[in-house]
């Protein structure tokens, strides 16, 4: 587990703070959002943009989701019934400032989840997430299936920067993308049995 950067404790406690800056490189510059066993791949994605592409990244962590949303909903209530006043701006929308960022927000909860503060991120806003049933043999199959590794996340990224003109398509498509394994694990013959007996019961409780 990566030690917690200096200075991050108000960014933890609402929701999202910067883990990893971006270097100081010429290159196109973006936004990841990683959070809980993604972050690692957030990492990994932070690292294979640079070296392979020479596209710099900022990774941040997404610490609440909720936490964001909720901030983003206050705001807009006290702007609503306030006027008059200054207006508030949500605590993501300050993070993110740029209108012509482009942020990916990779996590193992469902899309939905970081798609609730879409309304506060100016800039392209993508989310990678696990919505649906996995199967695969283990955890890097199970990434690689719900596409939120860390080449998943990177070719992401190259998508919404061609898609804008910041690099070219050639590049994209240099960073070919990754493909979704759906092979089905090996059964054992005790597991086979016991998915016969569960589909008996099953049967049995619908008679």
């Amino acid at each position: 587990m990566p030690t917690m950067p200096g200075d991050c404790r108000e960014g933890i406690l609402r929701g999202l703070y910067l883990f990893r800056p971006a270097g100081n490189s010429t290159g196109p510059r973006v936004d990841i959002l990683g959070s809980g066993s993604i972050m690692m791949e957030a990492l990994r994605a932070q690292e294979i943009l640079l070296e392979q592409y020479a596209v710099e990244a900022n990774v941040w962590s997404a610490t609440s989701y909720k936490t964001l949303h909720r901030d983003m909903l206050d705001c807009a209530r006290e702007n609503r019934l306030r006027p008059e006043a200054k207006e508030r701006v949500p605590f993501v929308t300050e993070m993110l400032p740029d209108p012509d960022a482009v942020v990916v927000a990779a996590s193992d909860y469902v899309k939905a989840l970081p798609e609730s503060i879409a309304h506060a991120v100016p800039g392209r806003f993508v989310t990678l997430g696990t919505d649906g049933f996995g199967r695969s043999e283990g955890r890097a199959q199970l990434r690689d299936f719900f596409e939120v590794g860390a080449e998943h996340i990177a070719y992401a990224v190259l998508s919404e920067l061609a898609r804008t003109g910041r690099v070219g398509k050639e590049k994209s498509r240099q960073g070919a993308r990754p493909t979704r394994h759906r092979r089905r694990a090996p059964r054992s013959a005790d597991a086979v049995a016991e998915l016969r007996a569960f589909r008996r019961l099953i049967a049995w409780a619908t008679v």
